[in-house]
């Protein structure tokens, strides 16, 4: 059985209320937004995945944020960097078993509905598991739900309350289906194509197995897409990790808002 590491008893001691996972080039909010009360390295966590992707700062970062109590991964670690679907949601685990019940997600992704621009963001509504793996493969962990019900992975009225909000403060907020693959390289367009004719809406390299393991301990979930750029096939420019950056640099005022916004939903 997998064994999950305590906090350090400063964090454990602090209850924080609900956690936050910031995605490639989304990770500034932990440093601009949270009033900071302590930080824990990636690195300092015996046996902890370390990140290795350029945007991803590798830390824990714990404060208020807007006089909610929050815990904060600056940066995720990916199946692709060569970790199991174990090691990259034990994050997720750790944080329940600290007691936190409220997960706020967020990636960048690829827009694949015509409809969206880089720039815009997408709530999710659902997703599609592309990934060829599964994180709850293997012995079941203690408050785990062996079989779990994905009918509604990511919390409906949370999502409901947003896209209204979100159209009252003029930030052009989806909501969609996000379809996860292991990258690291870029999709092509007939794969793009494929996954348009399943039903997604943007595509990315991240998410779903957190909100499987998040739902599986019994947490309220809601992830936030950020579209940096048009999928594969869908304009003319290569598709690079810079402009993933580029794009969440430049959107940094609305999805700040968004995930303040989040929380505040999720704490009530």
């Amino acid at each position: 059985m997998m064994q999950v590491p305590d906090f350090p008893v400063q964090i454990q001691a602090y209850q924080p209320q609900v956690a936050l996972v910031l995605g490639s080039g989304l990770g500034f909010l932990a440093e601009q937004s949270i009033e900071l009360e302590g930080e824990l390295p990636y690195a300092d966590i015996p046996g902890f995945p370390v990140s290795t992707v350029d945007g991803h700062v590798g830390r824990f970062v714990y404060g208020l944020l807007d006089g909610v109590r929050v815990l904060c991964m600056q940066g995720r670690v990916h199946y692709y960097e060569g970790y199991s679907m174990q090691a990259i949601t034990l994050p997720i685990r750790m944080m329940a078993k600290l007691g936190i019940r409220r997960l706020c997600l967020s990636n960048a992704a690829g827009g694949i509905n015509p409809v969206y621009r880089p720039g815009d963001f997408m709530i999710l509504r659902d997703h599609i598991n592309f990934l060829g793996s599964n994180p709850l493969i293997g012995p079941v962990q203690p408050e785990e739900i062996r079989f779990p019900d994905m009918s509604a992975v990511y919390d409906p009225l949370l999502r409901d309350s947003m896209l209204a909000w979100a159209e009252s403060k003029a930030i052009r907020l989806h909501q969609g289906v996000y379809l996860a693959t292991t990258g690291p390289s870029f999709e092509t367009p007939a794969e793009i194509r494929a996954f348009a004719s399943l039903g997604a809406d943007a595509v990315g390299m991240s998410t779903v197995p957190e909100a499987i393991v998040a739902r599986a301990l019994g947490m309220r979930v809601t992830a936030i897409s950020c579209i940096t750029n048009a999928a594969a096939g869908l304009s003319d420019a290569p598709l690079t990790h810079e402009e993933v950056s580029e794009t969440a640099g430049r959107v940094q005022l609305q999805f700040e808002q968004l995930v303040r916004r989040s929380v505040r939903i999720l704490n009530d």
